[in-house]
């Protein structure tokens, strides 16, 4: 097969080095379960596990291969192969786990652009899509909003206008899966070699729309419930598969919670009005809630700016601001742990016992 319709390129190729000289092949993963992979190369797709090697030099699950990643490939046992590394990713969409662990989630890698799709029915939510395009625009991704089964509403052009209020210079766009209304556009931001990540709650037609765009039915759907509109899960795993044209596309489960992760220059990005207007504030750290001489809090007073829009920046400052805290003390217990482990060989050493590296 060739890499090139995978998205291998020259920057791939020439951080692939180390691993050529050692021997090893590239492979692309193109579908994750649990303790093996599906990795597709010049040889064609392959399953493979993760050596023991890299296994021990993970720092944390995020470390291994996800869905979009380039790794390095040795042969193994009964037609398998060894992936021995990963490339390091040039994007990534990573969400916070659901629960108490507080730990990362990695949905997709090495993607160019992410369709958030939404509905236009009941579940349509424009904070919803404000904390997609955070998180995408934080892993380094390009958002494209996808208003789909605009089939079903009455004024969609009307919905569309006030996404494309938030969305700023990204864009909106209103698809039918059921009719292909719209599916010219979707395809034309998808380039060959290139990779996209469909994104979104249950049942709004992610997998529908990667059907059409496929031309045939390569993704399980299911209706929506009766009553509330809400989705049920057909897609239970990440999957990348190749679109006619010469694009490539993850597939994902439906989100029903979405955490950020991520604590970069996202928000600022998803939200430029709040930053135009911000930079007119008295103090040049304002957080736009209760300090004196805030302009954002004084158009939001005087009817200029929507109090909502700023509730929802605020809620996701403190959201990436909690997370950059966790993150800091974890760091902290980590190097504090590794202190403790080298004092502890230092000890041995002393004693004689200088070969108990796992002690």
């Amino acid at each position: 097969m060739n890499l090139g319709e995978l998205g291998w390129d020259d920057g791939w190729m020439a951080g692939f080095g180390p691993f050529a000289s050692a021997g090893m092949a590239p492979a692309r993963v193109v579908t994750e379960d649990k303790h093996y992979y599906t990795v597709v190369g010049e040889g064609g797709p392959t399953l493979g596990q993760v050596a023991g090697k890299l296994l021990r030099r993970a720092h944390d699950p995020t470390a291994l291969p996800k869905v979009g990643d380039w790794v390095a490939t040795s042969p193994g046992k009964g037609g398998r192969c060894c992936i021995e590394g990963v490339l390091p990713r040039r994007t990534s969409i990573v969400r916070r786990n659901a629960g108490r662990s507080g730990s990362a989630q990695v949905l997709a890698t090495n993607i160019d652009v992410a369709l958030v799709v939404q509905a236009l029915d009941s579940t349509l939510s424009l904070r919803r899509i404000e904390r997609f395009m955070v998180s995408v625009l934080e892993g380094g991704a390009r958002p494209v909003i996808v208003l789909n089964k605009c089939d079903l509403h009455t004024e969609p052009e009307k919905v569309a206008g006030e996404v494309r209020a938030i969305a700023g210079p990204h864009e909106v766009l209103l698809t039918s899966a059921r009719s292909g209304l719209g599916l010219g556009k979707v395809r034309g931001v998808l380039g060959p070699g290139s990779t996209a990540v469909v994104l979104g709650t249950s049942g709004v037609g992610k997998s529908s729309l990667i059907n059409r765009l496929m031309g045939e039915k390569a993704m399980v759907t299911l209706p929506v419930r009766d009553g509330d509109s809400k989705g049920r899960h057909a897609t239970t795993h990440r999957e990348l598969v190749v679109l006619p044209g010469g694009s490539l596309v993850i597939d994902t489960p439906g989100l029903r919670e979405f955490q950020l992760w991520l604590d970069g220059g996202g928000l600022d990005e998803a939200f430029p009005d709040v930053l135009a207007v911000a930079s007119q504030c008295r103090f040049r750290d304002c957080r736009h809630d209760m300090e004196e001489g805030c302009a954002v809090r004084r158009q939001v007073a005087e009817g200029r700016f929507a109090p909502e829009r700023l509730a929802s920046f605020l809620k996701l400052q403190s959201e990436l601001e909690a997370v950059a805290d966790r993150k800091r003390e974890h760091e902290w217990a980590r190097n504090r742990r590794r202190v403790r482990g080298g004092n502890i060989r230092v000890q041995h050493a002393r004693h004689g016992d200088e070969d108990l590296e796992g002690a």
